[in-house]
């Protein structure tokens, strides 16, 4: 009999399983459910754009939604066709808003965000909460208060109108102060300073290569955030030749109504605007990989 009970207890244990290992794998299908349709969701309308810009004029309203369709090269050729290579000029103004203005947004976010963090002054708590506030502040409440600010500068319709309101970026600044609170230690930087070197050199040599993935991630985030910014270049421009592909695009599906051969041509451009954007974070995630290489052999 003292044999047997111990062979009861495997045989049950084999033949189902525990309790606790059960609520663990419900536990985990109601997040993977959550996770897998918010995928869907997103998804899809991407997948919708690619295969319509697959479709000619008469296969587009006609055939089966994700069908692909036949008209391809010509939507291709009838895009960068239109009004003589425009959407190739609205791809070189998004470039440059999303491009520039990224990085000087970077640059600026990662010398505030690095005072902020390691340096002690009059006033800091109160920027800091004005920061906080420009964080939850919408976007959409400083588009008008901008446009009069820069017309009074004599600015407004020009590239700059889109550039410089995009160099300032609130969450931007405050990411990098979170990094940098927690990847540049003060002994790092007392070490420097007793060992002679300036300001300077703390931030260029020391800080600037500990917040590389910081800085990669507020990069990631502006340039996103710019290439798709519709609103402030809508309000600024007013010369089709300075327009961003969002605005352009926009143009292309207002005049659809009167002219539904456009219809393609912007279908064809928005999925093509997509392009650039998987490129670069397939190029920077490698940065966050680092980072977590890093982190592990550290540990």
């Amino acid at each position: 009999m003292t044999t047997t009970a111990p062979a009861r207890g495997r045989t049950g244990a084999q033949g189902s399983a525990p309790p606790r290992l059960a609520r663990h794998r419900t536990g985990r299908t109601g997040p993977t459910l959550v996770l897998a349709l918010g995928a869907l969701y997103c998804l899809v309308p991407v997948v919708w754009v690619v295969v319509a810009s697959t479709k000619a004029r008469s296969e587009l309203f006609s055939t089966f939604t994700f069908a692909p369709g036949s008209g391809l090269l010509d939507n291709l050729r009838d895009l960068f066709a239109y009004g003589d290579g425009q959407y190739g000029l609205w791809v070189l103004n998004t470039a440059l808003y999303a491009g520039v203005g990224a990085l000087l947004s970077t640059l600026v976010s990662v010398m505030a965000g690095f005072a902020l963090a390691k340096y002690r002054f009059a006033g800091q708590r109160v920027l800091l909460y004005a920061i906080l506030a420009g964080v939850l502040l919408p976007g959409i409440t400083l588009a008008i208060p901008q446009y009069l600010l820069l017309a009074e500068l004599g600015l407004a319709g020009s590239h700059l109108s889109v550039l410089l309101p995009s160099v300032i970026s609130p969450f931007g600044i405050y990411l990098s102060r979170v990094y940098a609170l927690s990847a540049v230690p003060d002994e790092t930087i007392e070490a420097a300073r007793i060992d002679g070197a300036r300001e300077s050199r703390v931030f260029t040599s020391i800080a600037l290569p500990m917040m590389l993935p910081g800085m990669v991630t507020v990069f990631m985030l502006q340039f996103v955030g710019i290439w798709n910014n519709f609103l402030l270049p809508f309000i600024m421009l007013s010369d089709q030749d300075r327009y961003p592909l969002t605005v352009g695009l926009y143009t292309l599906l207002s005049k659809g109504s009167g002219e539904p051969a456009l219809y393609s041509i912007a279908i064809v451009g928005a999925a093509l605007s997509i392009v650039p954007l998987v490129a670069m974070l397939l190029f920077l995630q490698r940065f966050w990989r680092l980072d977590l290489i890093s982190g592990g052999l550290k540990g």
